[in-house]
């Protein structure tokens, strides 16, 4: 292992400032579901799993008469698939005449830029997780209104009891505190106006974030296409699985006609077809929900500007304890895409987990594993030498999974 050219102040020339680091909002990992903290006890390693449950579904039938159903445990897994480290090294006359006294900030540095990755990645479950969504990509989100709005849906659709939890751009905040600004409401307008944050608002607790990830959109969406069902695939159930499109404005061939996670909304007032809304996930009964659903593969459009989508959820008119809709996908129906778009993210009942095993010692070095109060983050620091060699080395690494639980989640889209 070589030395970097390090860039580094001679003592009697050198003063230390006390700056602070250019931090980011951490809000993710912060106020996420830390359930699992004995998991994060144990020593992990990458590709460890655990499994939590999700209530049971049941339908009813409008009879005395029993009419048996399947009983059906339901499940998701967490899995620590994610690792990151950040590591350096000094000769022996830079420890001892440089840097010696200086090692807590660059431990500090480490653990912030680790703390900033991580909280990005899993900022990135209000992309892959949600497929429900409040927002079309190009109207701006800047008013109470549309908050409300959003959680409306967000709650008729089913949602956990107690308070939500929203995660909006830190960029959009003024605007909507602005908006509240404007209407008469003295004391709740004197709290805004002396924080400058959301705060809470309609039971849920509003976060903001400067890591709120940006979803590339497929042509399709970026070009504003109509999607125009062509057929449908089917499971066992009668559950849709899979819808083939006609793209409109295609240009025939098109590989990235869609991606992965590209989010897509029926269109209502389509003629000979009706207006399609979900079942409440609970009861099913009618909601004024539109019916959204998000793709799970890129998939490309062939000569005739066809393209299969691959979906999620399934899409069931069917009488089971999964069923969402009250009439079935029928060919004509069109779909409008999301282009582009930063996702923010609401959701309630604690369903964002996240979990960060400790790391095995790393005999024969100098080991210790810690978890940072600020940002949540459990990393092992080892220090090592070069036997031989001019050289000590430092590495600050850790490792963690995170889940979004879907049917508790809905994404709030930003326009980029």
């Amino acid at each position: 292992m070589a030395v970097p050219d390090n860039d580094l102040k001679q003592v009697q020339t050198y003063q230390e400032s006390n700056l602070a680091y250019l931090q980011n909002l951490n809000c993710f990992v912060s106020t996420c579901n830390t359930k699992f903290k004995d998991f994060e006890n144990l020593t992990g390693n990458l590709g460890d799993t655990v499994t939590y449950s999700k209530p049971p579904r049941m339908t009813s039938t409008n009879s005395l008469i029993a009419n048996f159903q399947s009983a059906d445990q339901r499940s998701e897994t967490l899995t620590v698939d994610q690792q990151i480290s950040v590591s350096y090294a000094f000769t022996s006359q830079q420890l001892i005449f440089n840097v010696e006294d200086y090692m807590p900030r660059f431990g500090m540095a480490a653990q912030e830029e680790m703390s900033a990755k991580i909280e990005a990645n899993v900022a990135n479950n209000c992309v892959t997780a949600p497929y429900r969504f409040y927002g079309d990509g190009v109207t701006p989100i800047n008013s109470f209104n549309q908050l409300a709005s959003a959680l409306s849906l967000f709650r008729n659709y089913g949602s956990a009891k107690g308070m939500a939890k929203g995660y909006l751009q830190d960029t959009a905040i003024p605007a909507i505190v602005g908006s509240g600004l404007n209407q008469f409401a003295q004391n709740r307008n004197n709290e805004l106006a002396n924080s400058w944050e959301l705060g809470e608002f309609s039971r849920c607790e509003w976060y903001t974030s400067n890591l709120l990830p940006i979803h590339t959109a497929g042509n399709a969406g970026i070009n504003g296409a109509t999607m125009t069902v062509y057929a449908t695939t089917l499971n066992a159930d009668g559950a849709v699985t899979a819808i083939t499109f006609t793209v409109s404005g295609a240009p025939g061939v098109d590989a990235n006609s869609v991606k992965a996670y590209d989010k897509f909304q029926f269109n209502d007032g389509v003629s000979g077809h009706p207006n399609l809304r979900y079942l409440t996930f609970t009861g099913h009964s009618p909601s004024a929900v539109p019916v959204q659903f998000a793709a799970t593969a890129n998939a490309a459009s062939d000569g005739s500007s066809r393209v299969t989508v691959l979906i999620n959820p399934p899409l069931q008119a069917n009488a089971t304890n999964a069923q969402n809709l009250s009439y079935p996908i029928a060919v004509g129906m069109t779909c409008s895409v999301l282009p582009s778009h930063r996702a923010g993210l609401i959701t309630a009942g604690n369903a964002f987990y996240l979990a960060m095993p400790r790391l095995p010692l790393q005999v024969p070095y100098p080991t210790a594993n810690k978890t940072d109060p600020d940002t949540g983050v459990s990393f092992r620091q080892t220090m090592g030498s070069s036997f031989g060699l001019n050289t000590n080395g430092m590495v600050h690494d850790c490792i963690w999974g995170s889940k979004l639980t879907e049917e508790y989640s809905m994404s709030v889209i930003f326009p980029v």
